[in-house]
């Protein structure tokens, strides 16, 4: 249990600090993209307003804002690489204008511009040689003014700032699980502390409980012996049996927890389960159930030989205590994907159940539970020896039969 308490507090730590880290790194980077995307804009419209050049008698008026911020003085703007076209009406370039740009041939520059002068839109973005070029469109005269922008000089600072946004990332991700590791030990120290005095307590209760049953139970049969049986000394009897079982569940669950190790091997739970199964045979005859046993031969599964039987054992005496008078328990074992175990048992009024708190310790759902004589412990017991196995048990409603199905690896 403090093992995966400890895993469980890793894990949602480490989700919790990456959804963190993630909401961080995507809002800068998501600013800076926009703001690069901006200022492609910006030098855009000051290259059109320019007719799609810039000189040393450009206004400085007319260069918006956005460049000429402190980090973005007037001459940021002679650094970028551009090109411009104008297109007649027809559709033919009457002129180009490559003087700030090297890498783009002038048959290039033809078919970007024939691209672009025949696109509905104003501006947009077109690709050549694997580097994007934002381009802008103007009327002049009978002529169209088309500017081409590199947008990649723009944009690569906001790509080398998500990378290392990135790889920051990551390492502080390694570093804070690393950190979390070693730190989670002393994080749950209080639960463990709690958890530990709590086993012990119940062991020493129980341990201490069964001295004076032994008494009672030894006085009771002296009554007896002097008195003869009537129906005080046989509620006695039935009460101190139910202590009695009650204790020794508490204690076995107890040891569940603390027990670190199990001999989980790979086991022929037929044979188990049949030898399991065979021990019902009589209690389910004097509680008048009709008891159906379906076992495929051969299944093997990883468990431990020494508490698989238990499980079984749980599984047949939860059935066999909740099911309605007259009704039916069937055990199946079988084999498909994986070894399943599934034990059934009529159940008319579990239509309105929460299925899902059955496996809580101490739980037991209504008063009718509580006329069977029930402690709320095998269902969490059973819980967690499935647990050790890494395997898994639910419950299920269907028809007027509660089923309790086990998968386990094989």
């Amino acid at each position: 249990m403090i093992k995966t308490l400890r895993r469980k507090f890793i894990v949602i730590s480490t989700v919790a600090i990456l959804l963190v880290l993630v909401t961080i790194i995507g809002s800068i980077s998501f600013a800076s993209f926009y703001r690069n995307n901006q200022e492609v804009d910006s030098v855009l419209d000051t290259l059109v307003e320019n007719n799609g050049q810039i000189s040393r008698s450009t206004n400085v008026k007319q260069v918006p804002s956005v460049l000429t911020s402190p980090q973005r003085n007037r001459e940021r703007i002679f650094q970028y690489r551009f090109f411009s076209t104008r297109v007649s009406g027809n559709g033919q370039i009457t002129a180009i204008d490559d003087r700030q740009i090297e890498t783009v041939p002038d048959n290039a520059i033809k078919r970007l511009s024939h691209t672009a002068f025949r696109q509905h839109r104003n501006q947009g973005t077109i690709y050549y040689n694997q580097t994007a070029y934002a381009y802008k469109k103007k009327k002049i005269n009978n002529q169209t003014l088309i500017v081409f922008l590199d947008k990649s000089i723009l944009l690569a600072n906001s790509y080398d700032l998500l990378q290392i946004a990135i790889l920051i990332g990551l390492v502080s991700m390694l570093l804070y699980t690393l950190i979390l590791v070693g730190l989670s030990k002393y994080a749950i120290r209080p639960l463990i502390i709690a958890e530990k005095r709590q086993r012990e307590f119940i062991s020493n209760a129980g341990h201490e409980l069964k001295t004076p049953l032994a008494v009672i139970a030894a006085n009771n049969e002296m009554q007896e012996l002097t008195t003869g049986e009537n129906e005080w000394t046989n509620s006695n009897k039935d009460q101190i049996s139910r202590l009695t079982r009650l204790i020794n569940n508490l204690i076995s669950l107890t040891r569940l927890g603390e027990r670190p190790n199990l001999n989980i091997a790979k086991t022929n739970i037929s044979r188990l389960t049949q030898q399991a199964s065979h021990n019902f045979m009589n209690v389910m005859k004097q509680s008048k159930l009709q008891y159906q046993v379906n076992i495929q031969n051969n299944v093997f599964a990883q468990v431990d030989h020494n508490y698989y039987p238990e499980l079984v054992h749980i599984l047949l005496d939860n059935a066999q205590k909740y099911c309605d008078q007259g009704g039916t328990v069937s055990l199946t074992l079988k084999d498909q994907r994986h070894p399943a175990l599934i034990v059934s048992n009529s159940y008319a009024a579990g239509a309105d159940v929460d299925y899902t708190k059955f496996f809580e310790r101490f739980y037991r759902e209504d008063t009718a539970h509580q006329a069977k004589g029930g402690f709320g412990i095998g269902l969490s017991m059973a819980k967690q020896i499935v647990s050790d196995f890494h395997g898994q048990i639910n419950a299920n409603y269907q028809d007027g039969q509660i089923s309790f199905t086990v998968t386990l690896k094989s």
